[in-house]
């Protein structure tokens, strides 16, 4: 449990924000759920976390919330997504992956990604993500110095790695080329906290040998993330054997792909000889559950994986395959699906859960230090949820009510690096009308293309 010290001469110390609240959830290895308890922020940390009856005594304000149904949580970790895509949503439901990717999703990226498109679907997905609980997303996407920016507007931290393919698309012509735009982009947000840059490289089966030795050499170099997705599919793991005679994660393996840098992404097809590779070379899994059972992709043995010690964080994917950004939704599928495949009841449990939606995150992107719990120390990234809804009563276990129970309307307020994001369900740092404007001019003219 972290508390602050105690004041010996009686002095008042002052926060910006001091939040009341009825249940804090540290996630801070130790399991503690702490009843009437407050949290302090001073200069966007967590300056202390004490029982309310002592922190009335002790500390005033600029702000003052109480909260008095509420749980404070760490604000979840989004690990994996395609924020602009949320203009996609819905477009091309219901088809095999890769007839989705190939005949719509791709075609449909040529026509219309710019970098007003990533602007303002980015805008949209922060918008939906902050309202329901999130603080921090990864992005990868096309034009990520758009995405940035956005993210700076709007106040979320986040992980941004740059697509890498073959083939050209509206963003970059070649290989080479995404990477020399990409490494510009390194550069551009060199000096913003909230800001992560790293390497994208899509798939196996879309980067060749080459540019993959290229980016272990730059991540190594530059000591950035590395995302990809991996094991999507059991189509991608068989034309990748009929191709080069190896399952995709042993070529990667064997060029040195393989590090604790690395967030492999989606990873349903595994033998046990690849989930030992895995955790023998500390590789993060970002486990999108919904968007591989709405793709048919497969399942995830995040049971074994975990059994094995690798690091399992949950990413929600892009809209045009999930078909929302809602993080404890997809909390909760990873802990149904992980007990029904691992034919296990007790695993990824509620705790295990809120680990991998929080500070298992942080882990893979390599930034605990900072976030992915609530911490003295660290950055103030915090959710507060309503627990008194009819449908969370009675309250024996707040976590359990919070992944098995809650909905993602029932966050009321959110903060990064203490800055209040949304107040009462109101967004402070991005317009609301705005954003459903641009929604609807965006959908006009991708409708009207795939009518014409």
């Amino acid at each position: 449990m972290t508390t602050s010290a105690i004041n010996n001469n009686h002095e008042k110390q002052h926060a910006d924000t001091l939040i009341h609240a009825r249940w804090i959830i540290t996630v801070d290895g130790s399991k503690a759920i702490l009843e009437d308890h407050s949290l302090a922020v001073v200069n966007g940390q967590i300056a202390a976390i004490l029982p309310t009856s002592e922190a009335k005594i002790q500390w005033s304000a600029d702000n003052t919330q109480t909260l008095s149904d509420h749980a404070l949580i760490p604000g979840f970790i989004n690990t994996h997504g395609h924020a602009a895509m949320s203009l996609f949503r819905g477009m091309s439901d219901d088809l095999p992956i890769m007839e989705w990717l190939n005949d719509h999703i791709w075609p449909a990226e040529g026509q219309f990604v710019n970098e007003d498109f990533v602007h303002d679907g980015t805008r949209l997905a922060m918008a939906e993500m902050i309202r329901g609980g999130t603080t921090t997303f990864s992005d990868n996407y096309f034009y990520p110095d758009a995405a940035g920016h956005a993210a700076l507007e709007g106040g979320m931290r986040c992980q941004l790695v740059f697509p890498v393919l073959d083939f050209p698309t509206n963003w970059a012509k070649d290989a080479a080329n995404y990477i020399y735009k990409g490494l510009e982009v390194v550069d551009l947000f060199r000096n913003q906290d909230s800001i992560l840059v790293g390497f994208g490289p899509h798939a196996p089966y879309s980067v060749s040998d080459g540019p993959i030795k290229e980016i272990i050499t730059l991540s190594e170099q530059l000591d950035v993330n590395v995302q990809m997705h991996i094991h999507e599919s059991a189509l991608e793991v068989s034309e990748a054997v009929e191709k080069t005679g190896m399952r995709p994660l042993r070529r990667l393996a064997d060029l040195g792909f393989l590090s604790p840098r690395l967030q492999c992404t989606h990873m349903t097809q595994l033998n046990e000889a690849e989930i030992q590779l895995i955790a023998q070379n500390g590789c993060s899994v970002l486990h999108c559950p919904e968007s591989n059972l709405k793709l048919a992709s497969g399942f995830s043995p995040i049971a074994r994986l975990q059994q094995a010690g690798i690091n399992v964080a949950i990413g929600t994917d892009g809209c045009a395959s999930n078909n929302d950004l809602d993080m404890l939704g997809e909390t909760r599928t990873a802990s149904l699906l992980a007990k029904a495949v691992g034919q296990d009841a007790t695993a990824l449990s509620a705790w295990g859960a809120l680990e991998a939606a929080t500070i298992n995150g942080a882990r893979a992107m390599g930034i605990e230090n900072q976030t992915g719990s609530l911490e003295v120390g660290k950055q103030a990234d915090i959710a507060a949820i309503a627990m008194n809804e009819l449908e969370n009563l009675p309250v024996y276990n707040p976590v359990s009510q919070l992944i098995y129970t809650a909905n993602r309307n029932q966050f009321t307020h959110v903060w990064v690096n203490g800055k209040v994001l949304m107040e009462d369900r109101h967004l402070t740092t991005l317009d609301e009308a705005w954003l459903k404007q641009r929604a609807g001019e965006w959908q006009k003219r991708i409708s009207a293309s795939r009518q014409g």
